[in-house]
């Protein structure tokens, strides 16, 4: 059986009723970060299962029991989850790795390269600059991964 996962980052605090309807039929919910407050992963989990890493801009004790980044395997597929990109040191990441979720830079996108799938679901909460207010889904069968940008406001 196939496995929806809603991939949102950089809420900032602000968790908008459009990505609460978004992520309604998500299976599961990864959040890469900037999360902004722990009531965001409470309502977040109200709606499915939630893995999170700790963003930049995360501060407190309830931030601190986040890891900055892991690994996790949904069916076949192993994920990395961090903020930051750039922070990603591919030599350690480990061959099995097939998909790299990160946020920070309020910038969608989809890319494949060196053999990766790198997404960045882009901002979910406050508009930086005219960037787009976006999360993403992988629908995952087994080891194949499709995914999609959600786009929550219009510009």
């Amino acid at each position: 059986m196939a496995t929806n996962v809603g991939v949102i980052s950089d809420t900032h605090k602000l968790l908008r009723p459009e990505a609460i309807a978004a992520l309604q039929m998500a299976d599961l919910i990864l959040h890469a970060g900037d999360i902004g407050a722990p009531e965001v992963l409470e309502k977040l989990e109200a709606i499915a299962p939630v893995i999170a890493v700790r963003g930049n801009n995360d501060k407190g004790e309830w931030a601190e029991a986040l890891p900055e980044e892991q690994t996790v395997t949904v069916e076949s597929v192993a994920i990395h989850l961090l903020h930051i990109v750039k922070n990603l040191n591919l030599a350690e990441l480990g061959a099995e790795v097939q998909v790299v979720i990160s946020g920070h830079s309020h910038k969608p996108q989809i890319e494949q390269r060196d053999g990766i799938l790198f997404l960045n679901p882009g901002s979910a909460g406050p508009r930086r600059f005219k960037l787009p207010i976006c999360l993403a889904f992988m629908h995952i069968d087994g080891t194949n991964v499709e995914t999609q940008m959600v786009s929550l406001v219009d510009l």
